[in-house]
C-alpha cells in the first residue's frame, strides 16, 4: 500500500495558499478533511461495485457546500475561488461523488438559480442547499451528443400544461433525483426551452446505465418521457432559447476545470508517495533522473491548470468570464490532467493498474472528464470561434 498522502501543500509550488481568504481556505480544508475522512477509505469499493453510495448525501448535507456561491435561498454564497476549490478536493476525494456533487450543486441548482423565477428558487434552493431534494441535469440526447442543439425533445402547449416527449442520455443522478431539468424544444416556436419535472410524473422512467470503464459510482440514466405532463408555472421562466442553456454550460465548464486539478494532485501525490517508498535495484525509485524528471513535469503541469484556474475565478468574480474562457480552461485541464494521471500509472509500473493504490481509477474517471460538459475539440471549437468569429462547430449549409 501507498503511504498517506491526505496532505496536498506539496502541490502548491507556487505557494497560491498565501492568497486565500480565511473563509476560502476554511472552505477548503473542510472539504479535503471530510474526503480524507469519509470518501477516500470507501470509494474504491463502491467505484469496483459501481454502485451509488446513498448514505453520503446527507453528510454532504452537513458540509454545507450545495449550491456554492449563489446567494441566499439557504445556499453558503462562497466566493467562485472556493467553489473551484471545492471541485478540486471533491475530485481529489473521488470524481464519481465529484460528478453526483456537480450535477446537483451546479447543473441544476445553478440551473434555476440563473434562469429560474423567485418562485421557482424559493421551492427548490432551500430544499437542495440542504440535499433534502436532489437535482438532475436532462439536456443530452442519444443521438445528439456534441450537436446538444440539435435536441429533438419536444414540449407542446396544452392549456395550463405541457406535454414532453422525448429521450435523454448520460443523465447523471436522473434515477432518483426530486426534480429533473429537462429541456426540449416548444412546438409553437422553436425553441428550446427548461422544465421542471419532478419526481414521479406519470411517463417518465429512467433507466440506470451500466458498463462504465469510468466514474462507475455516479449513476447516469436514460430518460424516456411520454406524454409526461408538466404545470406551466414548471417552465422555467428565463430559459427561452439554447443561449439561455448556454449561460449554464458556460458555468459549469468553470467547475469542471477545476476538476482536473483533483485528479491531477490525486496522482502526483500517490505517485511521489510510492517513489519513496519503492525500490527498484536495490535503490528508491525517487533516486532515479527519469523519475524525477517525470514528477517535475507533472508539477509543472498542476502549476499551470492552478494558475489558469485562479485567474479564472477572478473573472467569473467580476463577471468578465466568457464561454471561450471556460472552454479555454476546461480543454487545458482535462487534456492536461489525463496526462498527469498517465504519467502517474507509469510510475506505480504494474501496480498503477490497482485499485488499491487510487492511480488506475483517477486515469479512467480522466478519461470521462476528457469527454463531458464538451469534448476536447469542442472546447476548441468554441475558443476558436471567440478568436475568429466565424463558427466551425457544424459544417455550411450551403457546403
Amino acid at each position: 500500500m501507498i503511504a498517506d498522502v491526505s496532505s496536498s501543500l506539496g502541490t502548491d509550488f507556487y505557494l497560491l495558499d498565501e492568497l486565500l481568504t480565511d473563509e476560502e481556505r476554511e472552505i477548503r480544508d473542510r472539504v479535503r478533511a471530510f474526503c480524507d475522512r469519509e470518501v477516500i477509505p470507501v470509494m474504491n469499493d463502491y467505484w469496483d461495485r459501481a454502485e451509488f453510495p446513498f448514505e453520503m448525501i446527507p453528510k454532504f448535507g452537513e458540509l454545507n457546500i450545495a449550491g456554492c456561491s449563489i446567494e441566499g435561498y439557504g445556499c453558503p454564497g462562497m466566493s467562485k475561488l472556493a467553489e473551484g476549490l471545492v471541485a478540486v478536493e471533491l475530485a481529489r476525494g473521488d470524481g464519481s461523488l465529484n460528478t453526483f456533487f456537480g450535477v446537483h450543486s451546479g447543473l441544476a441548482m445553478g440551473t434555476i438559480s440563473i434562469l429560474g423565477s423567485e418562485e421557482q428558487k424559493e421551492k427548490w434552493l432551500p430544499q437542495m442547499a440542504r440535499m433534502e431534494k436532489i437535482g438532475a441535469f436532462g439536456l443530452t440526447e442519444p443521438d445528439h451528443g456534441s450537436d446538444v442543439v440539435m435536441l429533438e425533445t419536444t414540449a407542446a402547449r396544452d392549456g395550463d400544461e405541457y406535454v414532453i416527449n422525448g429521450d435523454k442520455k448520460w443523465i447523471g443522478n436522473a434515477s432518483f433525483a426530486d426534480v429533473i431539468i429537462v429541456w426540449a424544444r416548444d412546438t409553437d416556436d422553436g425553441q428550446v426551452k427548461g422544465f421542471l419535472v419532478e419526481k414521479g410524473s406519470d411517463g417518465l422512467s429512467t433507466e440506470v446505465q451500466t458498463g462504465k470503464m469510468g466514474k462507475r459510482a455516479v449513476w447516469q440514466a436514460e430518460i424516456h418521457l411520454e406524454d409526461v405532463r408538466v404545470p406551466a408555472e414548471n417552465k422555467l421562466e428565463h430559459a427561452n432559447s439554447f443561449k439561455d442553456t448556454s449561460q449554464v454550460l458556460s458555468a459549469t465548464r468553470y467547475g469542471v476545470a477545476w476538476e482536473g486539478i483533483g485528479h491531477a494532485v490525486a496522482c502526483y501525490e500517490a505517485a511521489l508517495s510510492y517513489a519513496k517508498e519503492r525500490k527498484i535495484f536495490a535503490r528508491p525509485l525517487e533516486g532515479y533522473q527519469l523519475i524525477q524528471n517525470k514528477l517535475a513535469n507533472m508539477l509543472a503541469e498542476i502549476t499551470n491548470m492552478q494558475l489558469m484556474c485562479h485567474r479564472l475565478s477572478q473573472l467569473a468574480a467580476e463577471g468578465k468570464m466568457t464561454g471561450g474562457m471556460a472552454s479555454l480552461a476546461k480543454m487545458n485541464t482535462a487534456r492536461k490532467a489525463k496526462q498527469v494521471c498517465s504519467d502517474a500509472r507509469d510510475i506505480l509500473g504494474g501496480n498503477g493498474i490497482l485499485l488499491e493504490y487510487l492511480v488506475a481509477k483517477h486515469l479512467a474517471d480522466m478519461e470521462v472528464v476528457y469527454t463531458y460538459e464538451g469534448t476536447d475539440i469542442v472546447q476548441s471549437l468554441i475558443v476558436g470561434r471567440e478568436i475568429t468569429g466565424v463558427q466551425a462547430m457544424a459544417p455550411s449549409r450551403n457546403a
